[in-house]
């Protein structure tokens, strides 16, 4: 007789104070979120959301920042104002801008897995935020180009050759930034 092989699950452990952290990184999120920069060529405003996002992922990594995003996410399409403009609901996921919001998911996901992959090494952290906007852009331009009935590459210049520089220099801040407020926040949490 075959002797079954089962293995337990056991859940994700998730304490207290990882609530208290990722429920700090959303109300964050929910406060930069919203103050965008409106530019006169685009309807896609600078945000500092993929900065809190960059930095997030120092402090509650992947999986943890993902569940805050979602939270943050799910309260803008409840209908509160925490997308840029101090804007939200369906209507905003719908819109022009809606592609991004659903590819900064994938820009945790592939940002997060890379700097996981190598947690000391700031240069593979450049790479892998680059590569997660980069998805993120493909979402948010080919959205922008379907809604406002545009080419791709009218799509690329209106929705993410500006904001090139200013993504680079969030990604330079979250990673000369991010390791040492992570440490502190570990620091107090101990």
């Amino acid at each position: 007789m075959l002797k079954e092989n089962k293995q337990v699950m056991k859940p994700a452990k998730i304490t207290t104070v990882d609530m208290t952290v990722i429920a700090l990184v959303t109300a964050i999120t929910c406060i930069l979120g919203p103050m965008a920069i409106p530019i006169v060529i685009s309807p896609v405003p600078i945000s500092f959301t993929n900065l809190v996002l960059y930095l997030s992922l120092y402090l509650l990594k992947t999986k943890k920042t993902l569940v805050s995003y979602l939270v943050y996410l799910l309260l803008g399409t409840a209908g509160l104002p925490v997308f840029s403009g101090f804007s939200g609901g369906l209507a905003k996921l719908a819109g022009p801008t809606g592609g991004y919001l659903i590819g900064f998911i994938f820009m945790v996901l592939i940002a997060g897995v890379i700097m996981e992959k190598a947690p000391k090494n700031r240069w593979i952290h450049v790479v892998g935020m680059v590569l997660g906007t980069a998805v993120c852009y493909a979402f948010g331009t080919v959205w922008l180009c379907y809604q406002l009935h545009i080419s791709f590459g009218a799509g690329l210049g209106m929705g993410v050759l500006p904001y090139l520089p200013g993504d680079g220099a969030k990604i330079l801040l979250a990673v000369l930034a991010g390791p040492a407020i992570a440490k502190r926040v570990r620091t107090a949490k101990m």
